[in-house]
Parts: C-alpha cells; structure tokens; sequence
C-alpha cells in the first residue's frame, strides 16, 4: 500500500471497480477493432491480384450468407459491432480520462517522460484524429463521396484515383502511422488489463506490440504507395 499525499483521496471501491469495468471494455472493445482491421488489411492486399479479383472479393463480403440471408446481411452484422466496439472504445477512454482528472485535480510538479511513452502521451488526441480519418475514409473508399471517380466507380478504380493523388496518400501515411503507435501502445495496455503480462514478460509484450504494430501498418501503407508509384494502376 502507499501513502496518500495530503489533500488526495483514496478511490473509493466502487470508483475502481468501474475502473477496471471501463478498462476492460476497452480492452475487448480494442481487440474487436483489430480483428477486423487485420482482416481489412488482408482483403485490402487482394489489389495486387488485379481489377477483377479486387471487384470480386469486394462484392464477396457483401454476399456472404446468400441465399440463406439477404445480401449484406453478414456486412450489416459485422458494421454494427464495429459500430457498438467503437462507441464503447471511445466512452470507456473519455469516462477513464475524466475519472482520472477528477481523482487528480492538480499536476504533478515532476513529470517521467522516461517511463510514459510518446505513445501513450498522444493516446487520446490520436485517438480523436484516427476518429476523423475512419469516418474521411469510409466517405472517400467505401461510399465514394469525396473520390475523384465518384460513387459509381468500382472499388478498384476508387482506390486507384484517390491513392493517385499524393495529398490523399499523404493524409492516408499520417493517419496510419498515427493508428499504428494508438496500436502499439494499446495492445501493451490491453495485456495489462487482462492479466496476459507481468514483470517479466513485459518487453516480450512490448517487442510483440511493436513488431505487431508495424506489419499490420506495413500491409495497410504498401497499397496506397504502389498506386502512388505506379506499381499499381
């Protein structure tokens, strides 16, 4: 136990248990979203294979389940519970962040930027702009909105037209790297939370997360390069 510092209050029990509800929810809310974006980035590779078999895995998921379920009722499933691991991922970060604030009202005098990553520094505003890029993202390769070959093109032409285009790269590179240290980071914390990691297998859990991070990133980052350089088109 440690000695609470004048004018600080213990947590009450019921504050940490909803502590630990909220990190938690986090945490399995966490391990939704990277499933899905590993499958993404898998289906994502599928271009390297060409027009056709790109067309076709995209019209592949919104088929699966036919004839015994209407079309995209696998693809709706599978949006609402990103949909509902998004919402919880963000509440349980806002409701933590300001639970956090209240218990501790006033700064530290000392800082350790040594043991606190740059990371998990920047985990909440990162968050927040991967937000933004997630919802820029569905408006620009899923629905077409905002893509240079409009709603109607297929999704190979979308991904070809707006990856051609450096600015959108450039705002793809910046939001996935971003995506990639809110990964590393949050694998780490998600490992913790569960009761996967311990002293000593804390830098096994850190090489994974970081090694995990950048091939996840890596696989997202290559395709919108190769239509950049040509090597796609």
């Amino acid at each position: 136990m440690t000695a609470t510092e004048p004018g600080q209050r213990r947590a009450p029990r019921a504050a940490k248990t909803s502590s630990v509800f909220k990190k938690v929810v986090m945490a399995v809310s966490g391990i939704v979203m990277l499933l899905y974006l590993i499958a993404h980035m898998i289906g994502n590779l599928k271009i390297f294979a060409g027009r056709e078999s790109f067309n076709g895995y995209s019209e592949w998921i919104r088929t699966i389940g036919e004839p015994a379920v209407p079309a995209q009722t696998t693809l709706t499933i599978i949006r609402i519970v990103l949909l509902v691991a998004v919402v919880a991922h963000f509440w349980a970060a806002v409701s933590l962040w300001r639970q956090a604030k209240q218990a501790r009202p006033q700064r530290y005098v000392t800082k350790k930027p040594v043991a606190q990553s740059y990371a998990s520094r920047t985990m909440r505003w990162g968050g927040v702009i991967v937000g933004l890029f997630i919802v820029y993202h569905i408006l620009d390769l899923t629905v077409g909105a905002v893509n240079p070959a409009g709603t109607d093109a297929s999704p190979y032409d979308r991904a070809v037209a707006g990856f051609s285009n450096p600015f959108v790269t450039a705002v793809y590179v910046i939001a996935l790297i971003l995506l990639g240290m809110h990964l590393r980071h949050g694998i780490w914390s998600a490992t913790q939370t569960l009761g996967q990691s311990n002293k000593r297998r804390e830098k096994t859990v850190n090489l994974f997360a970081l090694v995990f991070s950048v091939v996840l990133i890596g696989g997202f980052l290559i395709v919108p390069f190769s239509v950049l350089f040509g090597l796609v088109d």
